[in-house]
């Protein structure tokens, strides 16, 4: 990275900006306005990594200006280890620089958003539901794991105690970056609890991931909606409750429909039906701005064939692979335990490298 006045003029204005957030945040006046605090912390992490690199690159900079000096006046073995430390502090500053490059690369317009997940059973039958709770099961433990906050807003329970529909946001400062690319056709090949020959069968879920916005980024004109309440049904189609609890949203200008029954209140499962509606809309509105970005629902998902694969789980090699970036992990038993940094390391690498081709 170049180290020319400008580039350091900016990055020195990027540290007052962060000293500047810091201070915000620690105002108690801040904490009354969940909107501006939610602003400011997505600021202060985005900043966060870029500072710290900065002010990395003074101290190197500083320690090399000393070396140096030094390094004329010195003679026999003190030379040697100042030619040493040289070198060492001239390698740090190429290498904070090109970490500095690609922290100043742009990012991800949603980085630093909460997550709304949907995934579905699709191609498969019953196994495919219940491939669709293995994976459910599989994000609640990374999300464990990372010190994320998982709420479930919708759940469609199958027959054999799969899962045809989970709807579920996950709340964490980088649950976007790593799980954006959880997008699409997830294969799964196993012998199902339902073969009674020990086959092994091939089978589906998809997975969506899309940004959580909220009313002040999108808004949405209640004329637009029509709302329809009814009672809230379990599998078999059998009323779960008495009241007309279940809240069925329709977006008219787009058509999109959001359906949310697991509260026991008309209110909350409104308001979360709003959540996915909201995120549903926002998405819809980007791909008619630009094509690229509908990577988040239909080019995610696709028709839930098999061939339309994103990844694939061999239960009997315990292994994982990722077709995209054509890594193989033989860990399947820790990856559905949550361990899932190592593929979420590997995928974040490869968007970064892409954007950084793109951006050339």
């Amino acid at each position: 990275m170049s180290t020319e006045p400008n580039l350091d003029h900016r990055l020195a204005e990027l540290e007052h900006e962060y000293d500047a957030v810091e201070a915000e945040l620690a105002d108690p006046l801040t904490g009354s306005d969940p909107t501006r605090l939610r602003d400011l912390s997505r600021r202060h992490h985005e900043l966060g990594e870029i500072v710290a690199a900065w002010r990395s690159l003074g101290q190197v900079r500083s320690d090399l200006a000393i070396a140096r000096e030094m390094l004329e006046e010195s003679t026999g073995e003190d030379r040697q280890v100042l030619q040493a430390e040289v070198a060492s502090a001239e390698t740090s500053i190429a290498e904070l620089g090109e970490r500095l490059g690609a922290l100043l690369q742009p990012k991800d317009p949603h980085e630093g958003r909460n997550v709304i997940m949907e995934i579905r059973g699709a191609e498969g039958g019953e196994e495919a539901n219940l491939f669709a709770r293995d994976l459910f099961e599989m994000y609640a433990r990374y999300a464990g794991r990372r010190g994320w906050k998982l709420e479930v807003l919708s759940e469609s329970p199958s027959e054999r105690d799969g899962l045809n529909e989970v709807v579920f946001v996950v709340r964490g400062t980088d649950a976007w970056s790593r799980l954006a690319s959880e997008g699409g056709t997830h294969r799964v090949q196993r012998v199902p609890v339902t073969e009674a020959k020990g086959r092994v069968h091939t089978s589906a879920a998809t997975v969506t991931v899309l940004p959580e916005v909220d009313d002040v980024e999108v808004s949405i004109d209640p004329s637009d909606l029509r709302i329809d309440v009814f009672r809230s049904t379990g599998p078999g189609g059998q009323s779960v409750n008495t009241t007309d609890s279940a809240v069925r949203i329709t977006h008219l200008p787009t058509g999109i429909v959001v359906s949310m029954q697991d509260e026991k209140s008309q209110i909350k499962n409104r308001a979360k039906a709003m959540t996915v509606l909201r995120a549903r809309v926002r998405k819809a509105e980007e791909d008619r701005r630009d094509l690229e970005l509908s990577i988040q629902r239909r080019s995610q998902v696709g028709g839930g064939g098999r061939s339309e694969k994103v990844r694939t789980y061999n239960f009997r090699e315990n292994r994982v692979t990722d077709h995209r970036i054509g890594l193989t992990l033989h860990k399947l038993d820790q990856i559905l335990a949550g361990d899932l940094d190592q593929l979420t390391d590997a995928l974040c690498a490869d968007r970064r490298s892409r954007q950084l081709v793109e951006d050339a």
